[in-house]
């Protein structure tokens, strides 16, 4: 290591890096800690140090979202409204949608490992989603519309793993940070943008529901022509290992304890953050019109795109953990608030909370999973990552539901809050066993 790329002499010596009577040079001080005018230099220089490819995988989820929200949006609604159909009935739909994309994603991710590509099967994922949306405006019956959203389900579970192991793969290790949460923030800029085009459209076509899902159709192609043409599959790294059979016990085993760790940490997070649903409920128990209650997924994922980057580009520069830590933190802030929440400027504050741990937590919980997982096994590692964060999501959400129906709004966040207090304590006493990015730090100061 050379002498200007540590903290000072002490730190050097004690690592053993440095002898006796050698004089070092202090270090130059980290983008983290420059001034404003020189942070933005510096960030501008992490955007353009991020792969186009990466880029171009943060358009395709950005366009994608956009086509699924502006449809899923609107779907309970056409459901009940103009087909007819039971809230059971759209229950069942959507608990058959999400367990598949479940189960997929965990096959998909050890299958891009046992190829060794990843974008066969991301642009496979993707495709499957943009020939399926079609499918919304022609479908008559409430069968074709559960056929059309078990098949688009299934694009999502067979695309999520294997491309965010590409973003992995793409992405030099001094800049991962920024780079999935770059992935993130244009994702959720389309999450925020669809239901803004639904309600637009909605009132300029008087309720026309299928005009909605024609014209969300567009940039599900985009999505998948972008993958396709801009995508490039990246060498496998030197070294790295063909993997025979990605689920046997040795290859889990050489997965490591860390990334272990991060799975249950992951998990156990996932079960103190409950559905968004549940801040669509509280708004309208606070007063927010029926129309208007959705607004505020909008509020949350600007505040979520917002942070997303910045979160991601200041963990290349400092310990991850800590951000993760701050995360963990600030939804307990959001908790307390919507619990005690009984106007709308106390339920927006709460919303903007939220979005705000969304955009500290989401991609670097999948940064951490790139740095602990071998670049041949990040496919299983993303898999098994995501089914745990899927099965977690699913019995928060029912947990969710019913303390609301037994405590009401103010019982459900405040049991949220309990329950993240109990990830975070879990968090700091297992923070070091997590993997850690000080040493690539240290190189860049």
């Amino acid at each position: 290591m050379r002498a200007n790329n540590s903290f000072d002499k002490e730190s050097r010596r004690a690592a053993g890096d440095v002898p006796a009577g050698v004089y070092v040079k202090p270090a130059t001080p980290s983008a983290c800690y420059l001034s404003s005018m020189t942070r933005a230099t510096t960030t501008q220089r992490k955007l353009a140090s991020i792969p186009g490819g990466v880029w171009a995988l943060g358009f395709v989820s950005m366009l994608m979202d956009i086509s699924s929200e502006m449809i899923h949006a609107l779907l309970p609604l056409y459901l009940v409204v103009a087909l007819g159909a039971s809230a059971l009935t759209v229950g069942i739909i959507e608990g058959i949608a999400e367990a598949t994309a479940l189960v997929t994603k965990i096959f998909s991710g050890v299958l891009s490992d046992w190829l060794g590509k990843r974008k066969f099967l991301a642009a496979l994922g993707y495709g499957l989603a943009a020939f399926t949306k079609p499918i919304f405006p022609l479908a008559s019956t409430v069968e074709w519309l559960m056929v059309a959203r078990f098949v688009d389900r299934i694009g999502k579970g067979i695309r999520g793993a294997p491309r965010d192991a590409l973003v992995a793969d793409l992405s030099p290790p001094e800049v991962r940070g920024a780079s999935f949460g770059l992935r993130q923030s244009l994702d959720t800029i389309g999450a925020f943008l669809a239901p803004l085009l639904a309600i637009t459209l909605m009132w300029l076509t008087n309720d026309k529901f299928t005009f909605v899902f024609w014209i969300a159709v567009l940039p599900a192609f985009l999505s998948f022509f972008l993958i396709v043409v801009a995508v490039k599959e990246p060498e496998r790294a030197a070294g790295s290992q063909h993997i025979r059979k990605p689920i046997s016990r040795g290859e889990l085993y050489a997965l490591g304890a860390p990334y272990w760790w991060i799975v249950a940490i992951g998990a156990l997070f996932t079960l103190a953050r409950f559905s968004e649903a549940f801040l669509i409920l509280k708004a309208q128990a606070v007063g927010l019109t029926l129309w208007l209650a959705p607004a505020v997924l909008v509020g949350m994922n600007v505040a979520y795109a917002i942070a997303a980057y910045p979160a991601g580009v200041l963990s290349d520069c400092t310990d991850r953990r800590i951000i993760l830590i701050a995360g963990f933190a600030v939804l307990v802030a959001a908790d307390v608030v919507l619990a005690m929440a009984h106007s709308i400027s106390t339920l927006a504050l709460g919303v903007v909370l939220w979005g705000l741990h969304m955009g500290l937590t989401q991609g670097l919980l999948a940064t951490l999973v790139a740095d602990a997982s071998p670049v041949e096994l990040r496919g299983t590692a993303f898999g098994f990552f995501n089914l745990a964060s899927g099965i977690a999501t699913l019995v928060a959400s029912v947990i969710a539901g019913a303390l609301w129906d037994t405590l009401g709004p103010a019982g459900t966040f405040t049991a949220g809050a309990v329950f993240t207090v109990a990830a975070l304590i879990g968090l700091f006493v297992a923070r070091h066993r997590l993997p850690s990015n000080l040493a690539a730090v240290s190189d860049t100061l």
